[in-house]
């Protein structure tokens, strides 16, 4: 296939889809490439590193226009604005894989059915073993914790680590992780790389070991969690009666910190509130709280996206896409995830749709004019779909 990668659009977003390294593999496989120039250049990828594996440059037009396959960071759901530019560049038949929201914004995936595209999310690749180095929301969420700790670090008014010095001891800082996945477990190890002392919560009791395994230790409130997980592994949204009863638990701890980083997020659905205005007004002044919720409404009352707010000497930072301001690696790591994903799905120059694969039947959203995913289509108010047939696509 002719596989197309376009520069990214969204403000901000400074990743780029494919990395020179991880054409190789992919042109073995026998396909080709053609990017708009200047794509990986802000991810320090410049063209002519593509040039040298043979990847052809040429202009936005050229790349939609031609390619069999578009690969994407963001596509369209997850970039506000691209259904008035890259969606009337996409046709029938021509297949996407992007990160797409497509539980947050499913009407992206519904436009792209009535554009008959064949589209793949990445946020949709499950939690299975075989699946792990296709799993771009474990990648991203990997840098996204490693940021979150520097952020706090910078904005803090002291030094994370104890030090003895010839002024005296300096004592270390206090920093509470709260949502111990893949992002917390990296905050909490980051944090313990410089030296602070550090203490996670989840509702999860399952995380316990994972907290303890990385030298924090688990913050326990003595709430009844079970139910709080589902099959994936991901946390499952709980009544109002319980983040009400953790709230005020949490209230009363929270004061011991200098750093709070809040990191939990239900697929689809706006993030719980963990900390309220009254919580904010219990922390230290001097004191961070890094929101990494701030996208899907943040797990902060006062949070703001992409803003900085101060309330009674409480910074709150709200950043909502932290791996695009590390876009070297995060490059790398997506497009690990996405070649290895494109080999599963296509190789000798084929793509096969196999339904009865677990990883393509969950990652597959609209095909043949349909939105076909179950989560999608409930998101949309659609009635369950037919199945449909697997398929060989010849390029």
């Amino acid at each position: 296939m002719i596989i197309g990668i376009p520069t990214e659009t969204l403000p901000g977003e400074r990743r780029v889809a494919l990395v020179p390294t991880a054409i190789p593999p992919l042109a073995k496989a026998g396909h080709t490439f053609v990017m708009e120039a200047g794509a990986g250049t802000e991810a320090g990828y410049p063209d002519a590193t593509y040039a040298e594996k043979k990847v052809e440059i040429a202009s936005r037009a050229d790349v939609f226009g031609r390619a069999d396959l578009i690969v994407q960071v963001r596509g369209l759901g997850s970039n506000p604005g691209a259904e008035q530019t890259d969606l009337a560049r996409l046709r029938a038949d021509q297949t996407l894989i992007a990160m797409l929201d497509p539980l947050g914004s499913p009407a992206g995936v519904r436009a792209l059915a009535e554009r008959r595209v064949t589209a793949f999310a990445m946020e949709l690749m499950p939690r299975i073993t075989r699946a792990q180095s296709m799993d771009v929301l474990s990648s991203m969420a990997t840098i996204a914790g490693y940021k979150a700790v520097l952020l706090a670090a910078t904005s803090l008014p002291r030094m994370l680590p104890m030090l003895v010095t010839a002024a005296g001891t300096l004592s270390p800082a206090r920093v509470l992780v709260m949502g111990v996945g893949v992002a917390g477990l990296q905050a909490i190890a980051t944090a313990r790389r410089l030296g602070a002392v550090v203490e996670a919560y989840d509702v999860r009791p399952a995380v316990k070991e994972q907290v303890q395994s990385v030298g924090a230790k688990f913050l326990e409130l003595g709430l009844d969690t079970s139910g709080a997980e589902d099959k994936g592994g991901y946390a499952k949204a709980l009544g109002e009666d319980f983040y009400q009863r953790q709230r005020e638990l949490l209230g009363k701890e929270l004061a011991r910190f200098d750093a709070v980083i809040t990191t939990a997020a239900v697929p689809g659905k706006r993030a719980p509130i963990l900390v309220t205005k009254e919580m904010v007004a219990n922390m230290g002044p001097g004191s961070v709280l890094v929101d990494l919720a701030a996208a899907t409404g943040g797990n902060c009352e006062l949070t703001r996206p992409d803003e900085t707010v101060v309330v009674n000497g409480v910074t709150i930072l709200g950043p909502t896409n932290l791996p695009a301001t590390v876009p070297h690696h995060a490059s790398q790591m997506y497009a690990k995830n996405v070649a290895t994903f494109l080999l599963h799905l296509a190789k000798d120059g084929t793509m096969k749709i196999d339904l009865a694969d677990e990883i393509t039947r969950e990652t597959l959203v609209a095909r043949g004019g349909e939105v076909v995913n179950a989560r999608v289509r409930e998101a949309l108010g659609l009635p369950a779909a037919s199945p449909a047939p697997s398929t060989a696509i010849a390029s």
